[in-house]
């Protein structure tokens, strides 16, 4: 299984990297998009065909999915059209949160029924998807969000916190990860930092370690904040290997 990162900056996009989105894939099977915030659309395509592309988002903040509206022109409009829907993943009111973005009038709802397989998740519950299983668990963050547990054909695990506050569920998701991309928004302040609503370098190591993860590697951080202080903070409370997340970076997972 490989874990490609397309974008990875926090809350918008910085210099040099689009807002969240991450493609998975199993050898000999349809890659999968995880999140497809702005800017992740053109990264996408130096890598693989949009219309190829299955989707799941881990929830509907702009950051996470305001270029689904572009793929879905790419897959309506691009010479060679997809010859099926894409199953498209997420929290209630996903169709509609992209066809009120994708409507050409303010106010309407465009129907992406013709291009999206929209599909709700539910907590807890298996989805098996291109030689991956994927185990939705809803985290502390508004609106309502899913940590992401991807395993892979012969058992390795890429753990996806999505956005979240501290919480067990993240903890839960994270168990025994060989990977666990984890959001390390800002730094650890927390009487300066609203609460259940993002981690910090820190608070992501304390979960890693919790969680006895194999590897950290630290995404979402907004652009702001300083990098390397959240990356010490992580280190500080969590004792393996912990990576600062690039677009472009390649994880490959083996058994």
């Amino acid at each position: 299984m490989r874990l490609t990162v397309l974008g990875c900056s926090g809350s918008v996009g910085g210099p040099g990297s689009a807002c969240s989105g991450y493609l998975l894939a199993v050898d000999g099977q349809r890659p999968v998009l995880m999140d497809c915030g702005p800017g992740v659309l053109g990264e996408l395509q130096s890598r693989t065909d949009p219309a190829d592309v299955d989707v799941m988002l881990s929830h509907l903040h702009a950051d996470h999915c305001l270029d689904l509206p572009a793929m879905l022109v790419w897959r309506r409009y691009a010479p060679n059209p997809a010859a099926q829907r894409a199953r498209l993943y997420g929290p209630p009111g996903t169709a509609v949160r992209v066809g009120a973005a994708s409507a050409e009038v303010a106010g309407e709802v465009d129907d992406i029924s013709d291009t999206f397989d929209a599909i709700e998740w539910q907590d807890r519950v298996d989805v098996e998807l291109h030689g991956m299983t994927v185990t939705p668990v809803r985290v502390n963050h508004p609106p309502e969000t899913y940590g992401l547990r991807v395993t892979g054909p012969d058992g390795q695990v890429v753990a996806f916190s999505g956005d979240t506050g501290v919480c067990d569920e993240v903890v839960e998701v994270a168990e025994g990860a060989d990977v666990f991309l984890c959001e390390a928004t800002w730094t650890h302040a927390p009487e300066e930092r609203p609460p259940d609503l993002h981690l910090s370098g820190y608070e992501a190591g304390q979960i890693a370690t919790k969680a006895g993860a194999r590897a950290l590697a630290l995404t979402h951080l907004a652009p702001w904040f300083d990098a390397e202080e959240i990356l010490a903070e992580a280190c500080s409370t969590f004792s393996g290997p912990v990576d600062l997340v690039r677009p472009g970076q390649v994880f490959d997972l083996v058994p």
